[in-house]
């Protein structure tokens, strides 16, 4: 049954049209990020960037060699597009864009960190075997079919997605509408649709209708009966997503993945009408099973664990952001805070107030004066600055901080040595205070 199940061999035309719109994405989002100024705010023109902790040494290239970074790893999107050299292209693609990952926090976003397991998902998927240059040039390696894990590989990966997102909003901020209401006041100065996005209905539209479709899309895509208007349902959700939201190719990428829910003559017929639709149904054992079946448990293990692991922490994520990242919590808060950082020095006494402009962008100034994990990182390389200068110095945070507009509470106990306090990647790191 299970052989059954994984190894049947299906039609590969979703795989391969899914594979080209993936490619022209990768390359989209590579080239964008130049003409958009994101890589010049975010990698350029900062001093340094905060990377994820234990990736310290993961900086941004000098120079403007982040632009030529970006421009070849845009060039390896442009090749899995067209499927030549395809597991090369695949892997340098996915080594990239997982250093540009790691090495910055200010732009964190989930379709990011979707995107590495996306590209890690790719490199083992055959699916350059149908209109692809590696075609051309080894006409041998041309199949019409692939074994039905590559369609369920992704299937599973998104149900997990969306059912962890829908679950996220179940909480009182959310479900009284407060966030929605925070979001949609956010966007009152967008031109054209600014006013429109406050009329009352918007916040139910954005609250309610956001549990709603994260928790019962993949069923009903999966159900052929309500295939169709969940596709056409999915058309508005993420075209209302890129318009308002404005989260790069994510939604776009949502939408190909609905390739893999429609039948595979469908797709043929729309995409590929000279390609030969596979039937023969054929169930074929590979000798890496064992591998595959291994892999792919220990995969979903980790898929599934990331997103609770904040429950066995201490406090609310909301607060700490303690479990928040790699866990598909997508637009759930908004924080306001007043921040101060103070150095003195050991031996003289003496005391310093930073002057945060003078080290961090504008949007570093709001990460280190809301995220815990950062507060500490920039402690840290303050530290390390004044070392340098022969200087032993302690660093006390002052932070005020608001969440989804309640009232300014203390984050950070400012009695603590924030040079000298330690971070704990598993569990509660007790120098923050409590939310309540």
């Amino acid at each position: 049954m299970l052989n059954k199940f994984l190894f049947k061999h299906i039609d590969n035309s979703a795989l391969i049209v899914f594979r080209i719109i993936f490619g022209l994405l990768c390359f989209l989002e590579s080239v964008g990020a130049i003409f958009t100024g994101w890589i010049t705010r975010t990698l350029v023109d900062p001093k340094f960037t905060f990377s994820f902790i234990g990736f310290e040494w993961l900086q941004p290239l000098p120079g403007n060699w982040m632009y030529v970074y970006y421009i070849i790893m845009g060039l390896f999107g442009f090749l899995i597009m067209l499927g030549y050299k395809y597991t090369m292209s695949t892997i340098a693609f996915t080594l990239m864009w997982c250093g540009v990952y790691f090495m910055q926090k200010a732009s964190y976003n989930n379709h990011y960190y979707l995107l590495i397991l996306l590209s890690a998902i790719m490199v083992l998927l055959p699916a350059n075997k149908y209109a692809s240059l590696d075609v051309k040039y080894n006409p041998s390696i041309k199949q019409n079919s692939m074994p039905s894990w590559c369609k369920w590989i992704f299937i599973l990966q998104l149900f997990i997605l969306y059912s962890y997102a829908s679950i996220a909003k179940m909480y009182p901020d959310w479900i009284d509408l407060t966030v929605p209401k925070l979001l949609m006041q956010g966007k009152i100065n967008y031109p054209i649709i600014g006013g429109f996005l406050q009329n009352d209905f918007m916040p139910y539209l954005v609250g309610y209708g956001g549990i709603l479709f994260d928790g019962l899309i993949i069923p009903l895509l999966l159900f052929k009966p309500t295939r169709k208007y969940a596709f056409f349902a999915s058309i508005f959700f993420h075209l209302f997503n890129s318009i308002v939201f404005q989260v790069g190719v994510f939604p776009y990428l949502s939408l190909a993945f609905c390739l893999f829910f429609f039948k595979p003559k469908t797709v043929k017929n729309i995409f590929l009408k000279k390609k030969e639709l596979y039937t023969d149904s054929k169930v074929i054992v590979p000798k890496y099973k064992p591998v595959l079946i291994t892999l792919a448990s220990i995969y979903f293990v980790i898929q599934i664990a990331l997103p609770l692991r904040h429950h066995f922490i201490e406090d609310n994520v909301l607060w700490t952001e303690e479990g928040h990242r790699m866990s598909w919590r997508m637009m759930l808060r908004s924080k306001t805070s007043t921040t101060t950082y103070k150095i003195v020095d050991k031996e003289s006494k003496k005391e310093i107030r930073v002057n945060l402009k003078h080290y961090l962008s504008k949007k570093q100034i709001r990460l280190a004066s809301s995220k815990p994990d950062v507060i500490w990182q920039f402690a840290q390389r303050l530290k390390k600055e004044y070392k340098e200068k022969g200087k032993d110095i302690s660093i006390y945070v002052n932070a005020y901080v608001s969440v989804n507009g309640k009232p300014h509470r203390q984050l950070i106990n400012p009695e603590v040595d924030m040079a000298n306090a330690k971070w704990n990647i598993f569990k509660h790191n007790d120098w923050i205070l409590p939310s309540k």
